[in-house]
């Protein structure tokens, strides 16, 4: 029996998706040429591998079984093929989630770069503030700015941000300067909702500790979260790195009671067996990001 290895990397995205219409979106093929090759490769094997029903599509006990073995299986393919054409150009789709800030400020600007070294190579690049469940929803790479604990990833340090306190000069006019932590106390932050409560974090020379705050405005984007900060909503703690894009606009304040950095992870869904194509792009992103991030933190 030959194993169709189109029809498995089509099942095993369905049944990563439960879903044949997101599966056919994402591979960018009709709906019923994916449905097609899953039912020939049932054929082929000789049992159900999907329950299908109007509402959801879910793995049968086999399929499940087919899953947690399929990836690590496409990639030795990937990779015995790569070793007999080591000059062969990339080619194919990497689905790539990033944060907003970093898409737009670091990776697009570059972005020509890459496709111009491999032009067959497909990127498509999901910018989001939420935190993607990475492998139900298909993607190749995500980079984290944050702790990571997330199962079934496999992530590579970049680095880590330093932070900073901020406050626009409007907000600085109205409310007055803070130049202590006990002057934060007439003072607002611009809440994060991914934050349980609002407030203030800062090294107190032994560990970081969070000063309760109250907060006139919630976010839950990257982008407005410094907007409401701009526009004089209150005090933001962010990432030093791509904050000269707004200068005039920003005034760090107490530099002395900064926020601990951040990490910054690069983590892909692909076990121990990775794509030609994804490692190359991962490389890329490391090689470009490693140096802004190195920089700014070595100079803190």
């Amino acid at each position: 029996m030959r194993l169709d290895l189109d029809a498995l990397r089509i099942f095993v995205r369905v049944a990563e998706l439960r879903s044949f219409t997101q599966a056919a979106h994402q591979l960018g093929m009709p709906k019923a040429r994916a449905s097609a090759h899953v039912r020939k490769l049932e054929a082929e094997l000789g049992t159900q591998l999907l329950q299908r029903s109007t509402r959801v599509v879910r793995p049968t006990p086999e399929g499940e079984q087919l899953l947690k073995r399929a990836h690590g299986f496409l990639a030795e393919a990937e990779e015995i093929a790569a070793l007999f054409h080591a000059s062969r150009a990339l080619r194919g789709r990497v689905r790539v989630e990033l944060p907003v800030l970093i898409a737009r400020e670091f990776v697009i600007p570059r972005l020509p770069e890459l496709l111009a070294r491999h032009p067959q190579l497909q990127l498509d690049i999901c910018a989001s503030d939420r935190l993607v469940a990475a492998v139900r929803e298909g993607f190749d790479l995500v980079l984290r700015v944050g702790p990571v604990n997330e199962p079934g990833l496999v992530g590579r340090r970049i680095g880590e941000a330093p932070m900073m306190n901020c406050a626009s000069p409007s907000y600085l006019r109205q409310h007055g300067t803070p130049r202590t932590l006990d002057d934060l106390r007439d003072h607002f932050v611009v809440h994060y909702a991914t934050d349980p409560v609002p407030g203030f974090e800062y090294f107190d020379g032994k560990t970081y500790k969070e000063l309760p705050m109250r907060s006139m405005v919630t976010v839950d984007n990257f982008d407005v979260y410094e907007a409401a900060c701009i526009a004089g909503l209150g005090i933001v703690q962010v990432p030093r790195p791509g904050l000269e894009r707004h200068a005039n606009k920003l005034v760090e304040i107490l530099p002395e009671f900064i926020a601990q950095p951040v990490p910054i992870t690069l983590l892909h869904t692909h076990g121990r067996s990775v794509p030609r194509r994804v490692r190359a792009v991962m490389t890329w992103l490391i090689e470009l990001l490693s140096p802004t991030v190195g920089e700014l933190v070595s100079s803190r």
